[in-house]
């Protein structure tokens, strides 16, 4: 159970949107909204793929989320508010989790989004919210590798 919600962890939460608004942020968002991975190599590409755009956006958005969940696991932050105030995060999360192990063992990162798995997880409420974006990631990859085909 987190700490009980204050005015305090309502103006983290506004900082947190407001950090998400800021131009490199957007950019780097709106590149990941579009990365559709459809296995572990697929990012560990752009992990690998140093002094690139693509990189610095990729590690832009994960720190930035491993950052806010730091944030809840260290009490800083009410995790029930943190929880209803995005989705964001479990919808990056649900697009690297099926290959997270592979990742971390690819690229000797054993702690690579470990602070977003916790918070996505820990709860019942968390657990089924990423349940949820793992099906509609999926329904999203699937749809994406298949129009790629195509063309």
């Amino acid at each position: 159970m987190s700490k009980p919600a204050t005015a305090e962890d309502a103006d983290i939460v506004m900082q947190l949107y407001d950090l998400r608004r800021e131009s490199e942020m957007r950019k780097a968002r709106h590149w990941f909204a579009g990365f559709w991975p459809q296995n572990a190599d697929d990012v560990v590409a752009i992990i690998n793929a140093f002094n690139t755009q693509e990189n610095a956006w990729f590690r832009q958005v994960c720190g930035y989320w491993d950052m806010a969940a730091s944030f809840v696991l260290r009490n800083a932050l009410n995790e029930d508010l943190f929880v209803d105030s995005n989705g964001e995060m479990w919808f990056m999360f649900a697009k690297v989790y099926p290959f997270l192990k592979e990742i971390r063992e690819k690229n000797k990162l054993p702690t690579f989004l470990t602070r977003v798995e916790t918070v996505a997880t820990r709860t019942q409420q968390g657990r089924e919210r990423l349940d949820f974006m793992l099906e509609r990631v999926q329904a999203r990859r699937t749809a994406a590798a298949k129009a790629s085909q195509a063309s």
